[in-house]
């Protein structure tokens, strides 16, 4: 499996050191073992949980760090680090896996189910990965932090992401939003105010499926 780990990263413009194909390794690994007891994920099979997780997680990193040196300090705390919310992050995807391998970036996985939360952070204390934490809540009753950049994979249609988030949104943020087919529908049902600056095709390694970011801003 490392080597289909390495060779895809490789293809999505997110070459693996040894450190980061072994972190993610060991998440796949904590996530295939709390799976028998928890249901965290569907998938069972290694092969797929490869592929459906991880390399489709890796598929936004490439774009998020273009994005990230595209609006450079603007979105840098003062310590110099980058900071994602990741929104209905479930087992932690993509969040565990951003934090995986971009170690100058600080994710926050939020969901309403603890176990999901216990996990995360469980990754996070064996895995060491000390830029990610996890927050048992409803996003709703966040109101102390803001993010520039806000991430959900398999969580809400576009409309209910940006209605349940938009308070969270740093000025001059952007949402990056992984859906699998062009949502044309949601992008129609956005907020007038809601500008889709790019709808970008990811393709994975090994998934035949189709799969885009939605990024997003407040005009």
């Amino acid at each position: 499996m490392r080597p289909e780990l390495i060779a895809g990263a490789a293809a999505l413009g997110c070459p693996l050191d040894d450190a980061q194909a072994d972190r993610l390794l060991g998440y796949l690994d904590l996530l295939a073992r709390w799976n028998k007891v928890y249901n965290l994920t569907a998938l069972r099979d290694p092969a797929q949980m490869l592929t459906h997780h991880l390399l489709d997680s890796l598929a936004v990193i490439a774009p998020m760090r273009r994005h990230l040196e595209d609006v450079g300090s603007r979105v840098r705390g003062n310590d110099g680090r980058g900071t994602v919310l990741d929104v209905g992050s479930g087992g932690g995807l993509p969040g565990v896996v951003i934090a995986a391998t971009q170690p100058n970036i600080t994710v926050t996985c939020v969901d309403t189910v603890q176990k999901k939360v216990t996990f995360v952070r469980q990754v996070a204390a064996e895995l060491r990965l000390p830029n990610l934490q996890a927050r048992h809540t409803r996003v709703e009753a966040i109101t102390d932090t803001q993010w520039p950049l806000i991430t959900a994979r398999a969580f809400a249609s576009l409309p209910d992401i940006v209605t349940l988030t938009r308070p969270l949104l740093a000025p001059g943020g952007v949402w990056m939003a992984m859906k699998g087919q062009h949502p044309a529908d949601e992008i129609a049902a956005l907020p007038s105010d809601i500008e889709v600056f790019h709808v970008e095709p990811l393709q994975v390694p090994g998934l035949n499926a189709e799969r885009c970011i939605v990024w997003m801003r407040v005009r």
